[in-house]
C-alpha cells in the first residue's frame, strides 16, 4: 500500500535525522562550556527581566499613591497657612503631620523599588553584555566544528528535504497523527512486527489484525500503542 511505505520512509527518514542531530549536537568541550554560558545568562536575564517588570508595575503602583499622599499633603499645609483660630489651627496642624507619616509611609517603599530596579536593569546590562560576547565566541568556534561536519550538515539538509516531499505525499491530518506518535512514542511511529508482536511495545498481536497486515489493504495500527505497523 502506497500510504504505509511512504509512511516507512518517513520513518527511515527521521531515524537518519536523529542520528545526525545526535552527532551534530554533541559538542566539543570548549564548545560545550560556552553554550552553557549563552543558556545560563539567558536564563537569568529572563528571570531579571520579569523581576523587573514585577518591580516596574509596582512602581507604577506606589507612584500613583505617593502624589495622591503629595496632593492630601499639601491641601493640609493649605489649611494650616489658612487657619487662624488657635483650636483648628492645631487640628489642622494634628492633620497635616498624619498626611506627612502617610506620604513617608509611601515613599519609603518607592525608593526602595527604584533602587530595586536600577539594580535590575544594571544587571541586565551586565548580562546581555556577557550573553553576546559568549554568543560571538560561540558563533566562531561552531562555524568551524560544522565546516567539520561539513557531510552530516550535508545529509541533514537532504533528509529534510526528503522528509517534506513525503510528508507532501500524505493527508495533513496522517502528518499530523504521525509526529503526535513520533513525539509520543520515542521517535518511533512506524514499526516492524516481530514474532507475531509489535516491535515498539512487544504485546502480541491477534489473528485478524495479522490477517489484515497480511492482505495490506489498509493501516493497521497496535491496539496497544498506536504505531502503524508492517510486516517484515
Amino acid at each position: 500500500m502506497e500510504q504505509l511505505t511512504t509512511l516507512r520512509d518517513l520513518q527511515a527518514t527521521l531515524d537518519y535525522l536523529a542520528t545526525i542531530q545526535r552527532e551534530l549536537a554533541a559538542l566539543p568541550p570548549d564548545l560545550a562550556v560556552l553554550d552553557a554560558r549563552v543558556k545560563a545568562a539567558e536564563k537569568q536575564i529572563a528571570e531579571k527581566t520579569k523581576a523587573l517588570d514585577t518591580a516596574k508595575a509596582q512602581i507604577a503602583v506606589k507612584s500613583k499613591e505617593f502624589l495622591q499622599a503629595q496632593k492630601e499633603e499639601d491641601r493640609a499645609r493649605a489649611a494650616v497657612k489658612a487657619t487662624s483660630q488657635k483650636l483648628q489651627y492645631t487640628a489642622a496642624i494634628r492633620e497635616l503631620d498624619e498626611k506627612e507619616r502617610l506620604k513617608a509611609a509611601v515613599s519609603k517603599p518607592l525608593k526602595a523599588l527604584e533602587v530595586t530596579s536600577q539594580t535590575l536593569e544594571q544587571a541586565l546590562s551586565a548580562l546581555e553584555t556577557e550573553r553576546a560576547a559568549a554568543q560571538a565566541q560561540f558563533d566562531e568556534l561552531h562555524a568551524i566544528f560544522l565546516e567539520e561536519h561539513a557531510n552530516q550538515v550535508e545529509g541533514r539538509k537532504q533528509l529534510l528535504a526528503k522528509k517534506a516531499q513525503l510528508e507532501a505525499k500524505l493527508p495533513p491530518p496522517e502528518v499530523a497523527r504521525f509526529h503526535r506518535l513520533a513525539s509520543a512514542r520515542q521517535g518511533r511511529a512506524v514499526v516492524v512486527v516481530e514474532n507475531g508482536a509489535c516491535s515498539g511495545c512487544n504485546v502480541k498481536l491477534r489473528g485478524p489484525m495479522l490477517f489484515q497486515l497480511k492482505e495490506g489493504k489498509a493501516l493497521v495500527t497496535c491496539e496497544s500503542c498506536q504505531r502503524v505497523l508492517f510486516l517484515p
